[in-house]
């Protein structure tokens, strides 16, 4: 069992319980996104055990932080929403280079690389335009309840892994957020059995996509990736208060996720 991915996992399921914010970005920050692709492929391989010793301490940081941190993040985004939003702007643009590193775009950059890189930064970016709606959670089970809560876990668990896509996002656009955190705030089990299985299903098709293009179209799929990371912090830029101190707060937060995020990236690298 990998334990250190306990602490990956809390970080991950913090991004996740906010709207905008992606899981799959923090494990770009983590320098762990092959790695997590390859072992959700490889729970069903001869390898399993393996894999599973690297998901299982990864899967429980992502359970206790939606459980007990969902309250404290809530907290902080009632009172200072800017102040977060901008320390994961932080953490976002300090990743960048290191991406670009990664990819050796300066040598492996072509026309169609860019113009991915250019689709993809839109696609993320316009999602800033939707509105959150007025749907209201659902608190009666019933067949088409258990329906809507496994497309709901498969939704967002295929944008989880998606960097620079937020599944909570794409929650509210369809209007099941309100469900969703009452179902996990509530411990409601009949509506955590339907998510748990779409999460899974959902977590194992995309997982065998993007492993595909990883495989076979490596500098193309990590050109996608930096334009939906890029694409990102057009969605998260809440923009400035009329208070200087509060502003002041912000940009000060800026530099701690970028201080952070190479931190954090010279740390996983080096392991």
């Amino acid at each position: 069992m990998e334990w250190r991915n306990i602490y990956r996992g809390i970080l991950m399921g913090i991004s996740d319980i906010v709207p905008g914010i992606s899981g799959g970005t923090i494990a770009v920050i983590l320098g762990i996104y092959q790695r997590l692709i390859e072992a959700i492929n490889g729970v069903l391989s001869r390898e399993w055990k393996k894999h599973l010793g690297f998901l299982i301490p990864l899967g429980l940081g992502v359970l206790l932080a939606l459980f007990t941190l969902a309250n404290a993040i809530e907290w902080l985004f009632d009172h200072y929403p800017n102040q977060i939003q901008f320390l994961f702007i932080g953490l976002i643009i300090g990743i960048i280079p290191m991406l670009l590193k990664k990819s050796d775009y300066k040598t492996t950059f072509g026309p169609s690389h860019y113009l991915l890189f250019g689709l993809a930064t839109i696609l993320v970016a316009s999602t800033a335009f939707f509105q959150e709606g007025v749907a209201e959670e659902i608190t009666t089970f019933d067949e088409r309840t258990y329906v809507l809560l496994f497309l709901s876990g498969w939704l967002a668990s295929s944008a989880m892994i998606l960097p620079g896509i937020s599944g909570s996002l794409l929650l509210l656009l369809v209007g099941m957020y309100p469900t969703f955190t009452y179902v996990l705030g509530n411990v409601v089990i009949q509506g955590l059995i339907p998510l748990a299985l779409g999460i899974g299903f959902g977590l194992l098709v995309m997982s065998k996509i993007i492993r595909y293009f990883l495989s076979h179209y490596f500098y193309q799929t990590y050109a996608l990736i930096i334009g939906l990371v890029v694409g990102s912090i057009v969605v998260i830029y809440p923009g400035f208060q009329p208070s200087i101190v509060l502003n002041v707060m912000s940009i000060a937060l800026i530099g701690v996720g970028l201080y952070v995020a190479v931190l954090l990236g010279k740390l996983e690298h080096q392991v």
